[in-house]
């Protein structure tokens, strides 16, 4: 190599004549250090562009069609105002502990659901099960969009097409409640006359379930026909799909401007809807019915389960959207307040709109001169048979319908925002140097391959397709990965260490109320909800049709199918460690080496930390260190 060479100029000064083996290692650590943080800037995980983009993000997430047409119901059939009481203890107890682990967890790591379990490489089988559930709820949960743009687009019809009975689809046994609701001489020849012409009685229908069940579902006998694909279904089906696909083109940027509108909009719609309820004839009926508390019911064990199941299905933990979303935090967002105010909103938006459903159920009754009991009814039922029949009888039925299905259209598209982006970002962490730059084209591969494969639901069959996987996907899985994720969480990471993440990020750890939940409490509650879910399960039942014995086989291999890749996943990581079983089964255990924040300036210092825990271990490991295999 050549020497520095020192001369003298004219000037007196020094020259210092480099050579130039060292001006090229000079200017090749300057380009290395260019690569390397253009690289780090590329592979930077996006980030909310504001904090209230993740709050109405949960709070769209958590809020759901089913807080209109489940909650209020269950609060109806399980003692009023009394449920409210088990309902909150719940979410309390349960429900905000497992939201605010899976916020942590998604924000610590800056991983998707898919992989943020390398915390515990043994159950990286949690994440993949996320995944797949999500995805199938992808796949049924959006025929509930279809419906919803299907009534949408006929809500600008001059007359709504459920409102009377003179349509191709209607039967002889079509009542029309508009004219029962009427007591006069003409009415009550006319309903006598429409009766005499049906030749059963205990079939009779009312115009709003007849377009429901011959016009809308157009269904058929059972599973075992399944007709053809029905146009006008497939068609709203592929719009839902490509509303969505235009809300999550760009991942969180486009999702943080939609939840505005998505999130925002059903509360408006609600309190304008209550409004206008409150000045209906038998509305304070309805809230009456309500409200009312039966304490008794609450010596019942089923009420308190069922609110816990409520609470714990309504919230959405365990479906990986909530550690999905969290993981676009920046790193030092105070997320408990998201938490409580995502949660508490989930809640009282459920309380709040049984006043809303209750008051047009008080009219309905009223008017149809029946009891609030024999109006009120849950699910799809609710909002597209009853509350559609309700609006059919007020003044500008058309402009209160458009704006009820706005509503139930915003609510869905919230939660299916939060499945759908689990399914893509666990993609995109995956295999992120091939998909990252290529998320359009990935976004809509998915939803068209999803399209493709929902179409059933399209079918005449498709009501009973819909059942069948609304009955079995969640049944079984989602309890039990939020069971083995406390475990997890508390008792393997330790929730200790939890803690020490927590205020890395946020400053401070989090209360010894919480810390208890997270290890004995939400774990217990979730036990003996699965146990006595398991106990009281009943098969699949929709409008007095039995499903075939095949169709519940195929629905319980459907609701362990998300539970599959925890054993599985485990067996393959212990095979695949080195040294004696024992050995394996502790290294399988310890959080890998590319676990720990988001931020890679810290990484170094967390390894340390790391490091020195592994030579005084967990206890658990320390169990397992004591096995001679």
């Amino acid at each position: 190599m050549e020497r520095t060479e020192l001369k003298d100029d004219s000037s007196g000064e020094m020259t210092v004549f480099i050579p130039s083996e060292t001006k090229n290692l000079k200017d090749q650590d300057s380009c290395v250090k260019f690569s390397d943080e253009k690289e780090d800037e590329e592979d930077e995980r996006e980030h909310w562009t504001r904090g209230l983009d993740f709050i109405l993000s949960l709070i769209g997430y958590a809020v759901g069609v089913s807080n209109l047409w489940r909650f209020p119901y269950l609060a109806l059939r399980n003692g009023g105002g009394a449920f409210l009481i088990p309902y909150f203890f719940f979410l309390f107890m349960c429900g905000i502990p497992l939201f605010y682990l899976e916020v942590c967890l998604g924000q610590f790591s800056g991983i998707s659901s898919m992989f943020v379990w390398k915390l515990c490489p043994a159950f990286k089988g949690i994440g993949y099960g996320m995944v797949i559930v999500s995805g199938m709820a992808c796949i049924y949960y959006n025929a509930v969009l279809s419906w919803v743009i299907y009534y949408l687009i006929n809500s600008f019809y001059p007359d709504l097409p459920w409102a009377s009975c003179d349509h191709w689809w209607n039967t002889k046994c079509c009542v029309d409640r508009r004219v029962q609701g009427n007591q006069t001489d003409n009415t009550t020849e006319s309903i006598f006359t429409q009766t005499a012409q049906c030749n059963d009685t205990s079939k009779l229908k009312t115009a709003a379930e007849e377009f429901w069940q011959y016009n809308v579902l157009r269904k058929s006998t059972g599973l075992d026909d399944f007709g053809e694909i029905q146009v006008h279904s497939a068609m709203c089906l592929l719009a839902a799909w490509i509303l969505v696909c235009l809300c999550l083109v760009k991942g969180v940027k486009s999702l943080g401007k939609v939840v505005y509108v998505t999130a925002l909009l059903p509360y408006l719609l609600l309190t304008i809807f209550l409004i206008r309820g409150l000045m209906l004839p038998g509305a304070l009926e309805g809230i009456r019915f309500y409200v009312t508390p039966d304490f008794e019911k609450l010596k019942s064990l089923t009420v308190w389960v069922e609110a816990c199941v409520q609470v714990f299905y309504s919230l959405g933990p365990a479906w990986g959207g909530l550690i999905t979303m969290a993981s676009f935090n920046k790193f030092n967002n105070k997320c408990f307040r998201d938490v409580m105010i995502a949660s508490m909103a989930d809640g009282l938006t459920s309380f709040y709109g049984g006043f809303v459903i209750f008051a047009v159920v008080g009219f309905m009754a009223k008017e149809s001169n029946v009891s609030v009991s024999e109006v009120a009814t849950q699910g799809p039922g609710l909002a597209l048979v009853a509350y559609p029949e309700a609006i059919a009888r007020l003044p500008v039925p058309q402009l209160w319908s458009v704006l009820f299905f706005i509503m139930l259209l915003s609510l869905g598209l919230d939660s299916q925002f939060g499945m759908f982006e689990t399914v893509v970002a666990g993609l995109i962490d995956a295999f992120p140097k091939q998909l990252k730059k290529k998320r359009v084209w990935l976004t809509f591969g998915i939803a068209m391959i999803s399209f493709i494969v929902s179409l059933p639901v399209a079918t005449n069959a498709g009501i009973y397709v819909f059942t069948l996987l609304d009955w079995f996907v969640a049944a079984f899985c989602v309890m039990v990965t939020s069971l083995i994720e406390c475990i997890v969480i508390a008792w393997i990471y330790g929730v200790d260490r939890f803690c020490e993440d927590i205020e890395m990020m946020i400053g401070r750890k989090p209360n010894y109320f919480m810390q208890i939940c997270w290890a004995v409490i939400t774990p217990i509650i979730m036990l003996v909800a699965f146990i006595f879910t398991c106990v009281k399960y009943t098969l699949p039942v929709y409008d007095k049709y039995i499903f075939p014995l095949h169709a519940n086989i195929i629905g319980f291999i459907i609701s362990f199918l998300p539970l599959l890749p925890i054993p599985l996943c485990m067996a393959y990581v212990i095979y695949h460690r080195g040294g004696s079983f024992s050995q394996r089964l502790c290294s399988s255990f310890q959080p890998d080496a590319d676990w720990g924040p988001a931020p890679k300036h810290l990484r170094d210092e967390y390894q340390l930390k790391l490091e020195k825990r592994r030579h005084r271990p967990h206890w658990f490991i320390a169990l397992f260190k004591r096995i001679k295999l």
